[in-house]
């Protein structure tokens, strides 16, 4: 969440050239220069800020700028300069109108399929009414539906759209509207945009700072830079240069933070796009971003059933032609196979269960801004996770104590109850005391019925430190407690939580014990002082200290050891670093604490100074450490697991120390046990870092500095080679380079962030994911999925209870699939009637109107509940899925549903078809060729296999009962399509039938299916028959053969995994193992045997 050093001395807005881009076209010209300008700016902007500014002395400055540091600039300076580098504003993007994108939600992907069957469909009616009188109006009818669909979903996903992007808005509402200048000595309040580079600025807390700012004096100023880097604490500014890196240098401020208190005075360096925040905006707004996985899934698709559409239509109006047709009839032929493959109601099928996922995810704390970042979640490979808040508590929290030459461990749950030591010993009563007393935090009014957690009060003398023989300090109350707010700077409350609970309250600490002086910390000093007076003594002062340890230890004369005060030697000193280098390699901030009795010339009433200290500061008693630390979320640890095992690679991007970071990737497991950087491998074998054995080390913490000096294929080597990996002090751009980083060695790649630095980086991942409560605007605007809990662990609580990240994105595909799968599986049976019709010249066994009834009708509900199913067993098992070779729809699926079930299910119709037409007295042979008779209105004799003699009306009511069965045999068939769709390759005896609302949808398609046959005025509306209680169970037969033969399918598959019916899977069976470039060659054989040779070489030493 931080930035990165940068160590370099040029001018914030010098250029560095890019690498000139390829030639491709020598026509076009103005389009490419915009094209290459574009790209180049990017590239740009995607280089680390560089700047001297925070270098120069007071002097230098006021040269460079042309500036009085006392006057300002005068009014024709600041209008000269206006002028040559315009207003103070971020410069908007190029927004596309919404008309074109209404345009494009309505007429792309999937629905330009959809558009050119509508096309074909009123291309037909017209041809027909050329050459008929009164032609059939079923392509008519079956145009117009195509059109509506089309027009809903667009509008649906349009209005999805819309809710989204705005990025440069979020933006827009950090930006301050006035600003305090001083211009020819004097102060005015001007508009933010007429602030100008060389402007002396002034700020005081409350301000939002008006532009980049190099300060030229300053009092107690600090800014909350948490918009910008994700800090949670506020950061101390001063004139003083104390860093080469100006990101990180305390004389700078940065536009649109804020200053949260004290004042200070600035030069303008950068206004507008110029700014640290305007080139974020820029960049963020700027980047490109491609295809999600399902908007590439459904354009393979519409690629494959265009393909087949085109090689089938094409082949029978040859056939046709063959055949003796003539060519208008060939082209109605070739139209209407053509349509024949459209599957009318799938895109409304994705879009109902993407959005009933959406909606199920959100009651899991996800709220998915993008539809299609829903499906993206199943074929993530990578996290790039940020770790304050995300995958901590973002809550400073006391971990650890030190005081009587003994480190005790503090409760860092998220309750934390705090019984987790012994508080009988008189040294931890001074420390409590202290951390109590000498602190600025305190909880908000009105919450005093409120306390923060269950805690009894603790028994037994408390008093202040003047040795153990002051009166006690009132029980806390045993009272359940719930939590209460602080005001106060993060590590204060920390203290201040810690001793309300461990110790007692706190407000009648103060009010028995109040505060006479302070000295605030600062980063002179390094050390907060308060005294107090107390009335229970002779002594009528006590002064206590907290600060830097070591500052801290510097100021005493002697130590506190089990109630006795000793007096400080080597022996104290060693233990003493080695508490300070043991809480501190944990990651944790530690705090020195001390306090002095004073004499008795101190008496009440006493004025203390300060500023020019008149009280002994050089003889205190050291009492002990505290060590905070911002805790990982219980659940974290668990959800990390679940992402390995499921080959799911989680890279820590932070901000934080790199020793802070790497504490808390080992304590989430991001960091496995066992494993180990070079630095960790150097430091147990006593030899330099340089020596190391590169192929034994399994982790790397990267530190920005080192970062910034990369080239991308340096990166790439990181990525590729180490499989635990954390990145320290990055800059939004270093964030943003590891992203595209892992994008090129082909990962999808997951980005969790909070802050304004993090939108380059969210913007640019395949799914972006922003907090909900910590998050800014501009990172919720940027990302595709919004976290509401701020916790890691809900990425990966998915869809359904129990499920992870993974599952819910495997599953959103899994059932996507399943649903695509049974929606294709009647396209067999829709086609191969046309086809037979042409072939054989029999009547028409399944009609448009029929056919708009089973996709719009009759399957699009239970192709929706497959969106319930649940898990199987083995989704976390499976490693992420390839998006390159395990696609939505590959030909596996096509295989499995139109040459296995859709040719069943076609059986099972031209079965019901023929036993009717039987029935009826046609035999099947005798329809063959008998079609141009059977539709000729003038023939009104035509006999059957029984010499009966047959009208064009009676022929029609026949042929439309048929039409009638065989759509009801279709939907018995679909019955055990939809069961066996349930499972990949587990039995459906496995997976029980819990899913209600697939039964339901069973119920549906039935109920619907005898609606539209027996309602009376269906044989006029849409020429639906009433059919023979017998007709229906003709299909019977083989709905049951189609559920046993894929149970059988299903037993030798997973017998034989690799065998041939494994071939003919709707799905891949078996993920492939991990790809080599980019998991590493870090098989888990190869890290297992690792962990045993470092096991068997430490075996001697314990």
């Amino acid at each position: 969440m931080g930035f990165g050093e940068e160590k370099g001395t040029r001018s914030f807005r010098e250029r560095t050239p890019s690498p000139r881009p390829r030639m491709r076209f020598k026509t076009s010209k103005k389009p490419k220069v915009k094209r290459k300008k574009k790209k180049k700016d990017l590239e740009e902007l995607k280089k680390e800020v560089v700047m001297d500014d925070h270098t120069l002395t007071l002097e230098e400055l006021s040269a460079k700028y042309s500036v009085d540091l006392n006057k300002g600039l005068s009014p024709e300076k600041a209008k000269e300069n206006l002028l040559r580098d315009g207003p103070n504003a971020l410069t908007p993007p190029a927004t596309t109108p919404e008309w074109v994108k209404f345009c494009k939600q309505l007429f792309g992907g999937f629905s330009l399929l959809l558009w050119t069957g509508a096309i074909l469909c009123f291309l037909a009616y017209c041809i027909q009414l050329y050459a008929h009188q009164e032609p059939p109006k079923d392509n008519l009818f079956l145009g117009i539906v195509l059109s509506v669909v089309v027009i809903i979903t667009g509008c649906f996903s349009y209005y999805q759209e819309a809710k989204s992007s705005k990025i440069m808005e979020s933006f827009k509402n950090m930006v301050p509207q006035q600003a305090l200048v001083i211009r020819d000595g004097e102060k005015m309040q001007i508009d933010v945009q007429d602030v100008v580079v060389g402007d002396l600025v002034e700020v005081k807390g409350g301000d939002r700072i008006p532009a980049d700012l190099r300060l030229i004096s300053s009092q107690g100023c600090k800014v909350d830079n948490s918009s910008l880097t994700g800090e949670s604490e506020p950061q101390s500014r001063s004139p003083d240069f104390t860093h080469e890196n100006p990101l990180e240098t305390r004389n700078i401020c940065f536009f649109s933070t804020n200053c949260v208190e004290g004042t200070a005075q600035g030069i303008v360096i950068a206004t507008g796009d110029s700014t640290v925040m305007g080139r974020i905006a820029t960049l963020t707004s700027g980047l490109v971003v491609g295809k999600t996985p399902i908007a590439r899934e459904i354009e393979h698709f519409i690629h494959i059933i265009t393909m087949v559409a085109i090689f089938l239509g094409v082949t029978f109006f040859g056939l046709s032609l063959l055949l003796g047709y003539d060519w208008l009839e060939a082209v109605i032929f070739l139209i209407g196979i053509i349509v024949a493959n459209v599957p009318e109601g799938l895109l409304a099928t994705v879009t109902v269960c993407l959005t009933l996922t959406a909606k199920r995810m959100a009651r899991k704390n996800c709220l998915v801004k993008n539809l299609e970042a829903v499906e993206t979640l199943g074929s993530t490979s990578t996290i790039c996770s940020d770790k304050t808040g995300t995958l901590t508590q973002n809550r400073m929290t006391v971990a650890h104590l030190w005081f009587d030459n003994n480190v005790h461990e503090a409760d860092t749950n998220e309750r934390q109850f705090g019984e987790t030591f012994a508080k009988d010993s008189d040294t931890w009563i001074i420390l409590a005391q202290i951390a109590g007393l000498c602190n600025r935090a305190d909880f908000k009014a009105h919450q005093e019925t409120l306390p923060i957690a269950q805690v009894s009060g603790l028994r037994g003398k408390r008093h202040l430190p003047v040795r153990p023989h002051s009166a006690p300090l009132p029980v806390a109350s045993g009272q359940p407690r719930t939590q209460r707010e602080t005001t106060g700077d993060a590590s204060e409350s920390a203290l201040l939580k810690f001793i309300e609970q461990s110790y007692g309250s706190v407000k009648e600490m103060r009010e028995k014990y109040p505060k006479v002086a302070e000295i605030p910390f600062n980063s002179t000093n390094k050390y907060q002082l308060s005294i107090h007076l107390r009335e229970d003594s002779s002594q009528a002062h006590v002064l206590m200290m907290k600060g830097a340890p070591e500052k801290i230890m510097e100021l005493c004369s002697t130590f506190f050891l089990n109630g006795q005060e000793y007096p400080i030697d080597d022996e104290m000193r060693t233990a003493f670093q080695k508490a300070y280098l043991e809480l501190g390699g944990m990651g944790e901030r530690v705090l020195g604490f001390c306090f002095c009795n004073l004499p008795n010339s101190f008496s009440k009433g006493f004025q203390f100074n300060t500023d020019e200290i008149n009280f002994p500061m050089d003889t205190l008693c050291f009492v002990g450490l505290i060590s905070m630390i911002d805790p990982p979320r219980a659940a974290v640890p668990h959800a990390v697991s679940k992402c390995r095992s499921s080959g799911i690679k989680v890279i820590m991007v932070t901000g934080d120390h790199p020793i802070t970071a790497k504490a808390i990737a080992k304590g989430v497991g991001i960091i496995s046990e066992g494993a180990e950087t070079a630095e960790d491998i150097a430091a147990r074998l006593n030899i330099p870092v340089s020596q190391v054995d590169t192929r034994n080390v399994t982790a790397i913490v990267v530190h920005g500095a080192d970062l910034k000096n990369m080239n991308s294929e340096q990166l790439d080597r990181i990525l590729q080679n180490h499989p635990e990996i954390v990145f320290a002090r990055t800059s939004p751009q270093q964030k943003l380079n590891i992203v595209e980083g892992c994008q090129r060695l082909g990962a999808v790649v997951a980005v969790t962030g909070d802050g304004v630095n993090d939108s380059p980086a969210l913007k640019k991942a395949d799914i972006g994911i922003a907090m909900g409560i910590t998050g800014s605007d501009v990172s919720k605007q940027a990302a595709d999925m919004i976290l509401l809990d701020d916790n890691f662990a809900s990425i990966v609580t998915g869809v359904e209870e129990e499920s992870s990240l993974s599952p819910a994105g495997r599953l959103i595909f899994d059932n996507l699939k399943k649903s695509i799968a049974y929606t294709l599986t009647s396209n067999i049976p829709e086609i191969t009637p046309f086809l037979l019709f042409i072939i054989l010249s029999i009547p028409l066994p399944l009609g448009t109107i029929t056919i708009l009834c089973i996709d719009l009708g009759t399957d699009m509900f239970p192709a929706i509940s497959l969106a319930y199913e649940t898990a199987e067993s083995d989704i976390m098992k499976r490693h992420p899925r390839n998006p390159k070779t395990d696609n939505l729809v590959n030909h596996r699926l096509i295989g499995m549903a139109y040459g296995q079930i859709g040719m069943i299910q076609a059986l099972a119709g031209f079965f019901t078809y023929f036993v009717i037409l039987a029935e009826n007295g046609f035999k099947p042979f005798d329809l063959l060729g008998i079609r141009l008779k059977w539709d000729d209105r003038s023939v009104n004799d035509l006999e059957d296999s029984y010499g009966q003699q047959w009208t064009y009306e009676q022929r029609k009511v026949v042929e439309f009962t048929c039409q009638t069965a065989f759509f009801a045999s279709i939907v018995v068939v679909q019955w055990a399509d939809l069961i066996i769709c349930k499972t990949r390759h587990n039995s459906v005896f496995q997976q029980g039938m819990k899913n209600k609302v697939l039964i339901f949808g069973i119920l549906e398609e039935t109920l619907l299916a005898a609606f539209l046959s027996y309602t009376p005025g269906m044989d006029v509306a849409l020429r639906m028959y009433p059919l023979k209680l017998a007709w229906w169970f003709c299909a019977l037969p083989y709905s049951i053969l189609i559920f046993a033969y894929d149970e059988i399918r299903k037993l030798i598959i997973r017998q034989w995994p690799g065998g041939s019916p494994a071939a003919f899977s709707q799905f891949t069976l078996i993920s492939p193992p991990p790809q080599a470039g980019w998991r590493g060659r870090h098989t888990t054989k190869l890290r297992r045997r690792r962990l045993h040779m470092r096991r068997r070489v430490l075996k001697p030493k314990l």
